[in-house]
């Protein structure tokens, strides 16, 4: 390959973007130096202090080889590659129910050797990008009912991931598809009324898992605890840390919740690094939507445009509910902490995901130019 074509592979990529997030996972690879020999404490079968922290840094090579593919493929590679992943999760859901294995009671796991695999984690950007190529196919004029079909494919999504009670995974899930249909040209009449329906499901799924009772109950106190819970431990290690932390490696956190290196590891780094670096945390995410958002809305092609939108909405949710989780102002959910959090298929699916966001956003001929038709204005 000339050197001309390869500098054509990587040319156009938005630097902020990938340096946002590499930064990320430069803070996840520090925050599991200081939490990875706590999280070994607990484990009768492992020696090493830093296996957690070796297994992350593993994690984040395999996904800078993902992201780096993934952000040279062109628009139509997107979809393809996409579409592939998509098939390839359904598939893996349903095996979840043949053959997962079960983690801290819940089964959405599938073990390969040394390494579990979370299928629902590839669904999500997966099913962002073929919903919105699905969306602007229809818009096109193209004879398929492309929202229709996006319908029934969430729908599947949905209900497989209920079967493993992964109550997070698909709130996210439709709240990302309601998001790409109001992106898309809903009414708000429609919009109005797929939330109603939503908040209706969402009421018969309380009522009918006895899970789901329990985790909001715990959310809202209604439960007798012999000791403070995982949320409130979190809270106290975030007042212990103060303005600037109580110091690396310093942190009581990180030995009482089992959890740390994972669901509750924003509290490790506001308790060891204080409230500055918590907000800087916050911070970087912002950064990362408000680019994405902003080249979205200059964007030419509607299949990259909604995409990279939804996509960019996928960090921001997945972010928002984790910090959520830690501030004790939204129920436990089981969600990583993008890029940060401890765990392969968290690590390689959310890569995967920022090189889809590159690849769409990728300065290329036309990508940015102003439209032509009638009544659209100059990007």
């Amino acid at each position: 390959m000339s050197t001309r074509r390869k500098a054509g592979l990587w040319s156009g990529l938005d630097r902020p973007i990938l340096v946002i997030v590499i930064f990320l996972m430069t803070i996840g690879i520090v925050l599991a130096f200081a939490a990875s020999p706590a999280a070994v404490e607990r484990s009768s079968w492992i020696d090493d202090p830093f296996y957690y922290l070796y297994r992350q840094l593993a994690f984040m090579g395999a996904g800078l080889v993902i992201l780096a593919f993934s952000s040279a493929l062109s628009l139509t590679g997107v979809r393809r590659f996409a579409g592939l992943t998509l098939v390839c999760a359904y598939v893996a859901l349903i095996l979840v129910l043949v053959i997962g294995v079960e983690v801290n009671g819940s089964t959405r796991w599938i073990r390969l050797g040394q390494f579990s695999l979370q299928p629902s984690e590839f669904l999500k950007p997966a099913f962002v990008v073929i919903a919105a190529w699905l969306f602007s196919e229809e818009d096109r004029g193209a004879p398929v009912y492309g929202r229709l079909v996006a319908f029934g494919l969430y729908g599947l999504g949905a209900f497989l991931l209920m079967q493993q009670t992964d109550f997070g995974q698909t709130t996210l899930l439709t709240l990302l598809f309601g998001a790409l249909l109001w992106s898309g040209g809903l009414s708000l009449a429609w919009t109005a009324g797929l939330a109603v329906v939503a908040s209706v499901g969402g009421f018969l799924v309380y009522s009918s898992v006895p899970y789901i009772r329990s985790r909001i109950a715990d959310y809202l106190g209604l439960t007798q605890t012999d000791g403070p819970t995982q949320t409130g431990r979190a809270i106290e290690a975030m007042s212990h840390g103060g303005i600037w932390g109580v110091g690396p490696g310093e942190g009581q956190v990180k030995h009482l919740l089992p959890e740390a290196h994972t669901d509750y590891v924003f509290s490790v780094a506001a308790e060891e690094y204080g409230l500055i670096a918590s907000l800087a945390i916050i911070g970087l995410y912002a950064l990362l939507f408000a680019r994405a958002w902003m080249l979205c809305l200059r964007l030419n092609d509607p299949f990259a445009q909604l995409a990279t939108s939804g996509l960019a909405l996928l960090f921001a949710l997945q972010a928002l509910v984790n910090i959520g989780v830690n501030l004790d102002i939204a129920p436990s959910t089981g969600m990583t902490l993008p890029f940060i959090s401890y765990g392969g298929s968290s690590m390689l699916a959310l890569c995967f995901s920022a090189g889809l966001l590159l690849a769409l956003t990728r300065r290329r001929p036309g990508a940015y130019a102003p439209r032509t038709r009638q009544g659209d204005l100059p990007a």
